[in-house]
């Protein structure tokens, strides 16, 4: 990641402070951004309470703005990488002709 200088971690920073990074559809998710994000020493709050001001009424990941870029980059690193295995080990690509392939003893 790029240097920048320490932030002190003000836990006193108000939800106005903050900026939308990430929008999950569950707490589940929400918790993971949280977890991963706070790893790497960014502060971090969930807003739970729908905003009427937003068309997604999911759960906002929320950070001080000096840290969105890294904060983003993180999270979108995080997301690459969880559909990358979500495609290389789908069930849907196993189809019956390959379990004719590997049930056959012959082919070795």
């Amino acid at each position: 990641m790029a240097n920048r200088k320490k932030k002190t971690n003000n836990s006193g920073t108000a939800l106005k402070d903050l900026v939308t990074v990430a929008f999950a559809e569950d707490i589940d998710l929400a918790n993971q951004y949280k977890d991963l994000l706070n790893d790497n020493d960014i502060p971090v709050a969930i807003k739970t309470r729908p905003d009427p001001e937003v068309s997604f009424q999911g759960i906002a990941v929320m950070v001080p703005e000096d840290y969105l870029d890294e904060a983003h980059v993180l999270i979108e690193d995080q997301n690459s990488i969880g559909d990358f295995y979500d495609l290389a080990f789908s069930e849907d690509d196993y189809d019956d002709t390959d379990k004719d392939f590997y049930d056959n003893e012959d082919t070795f």
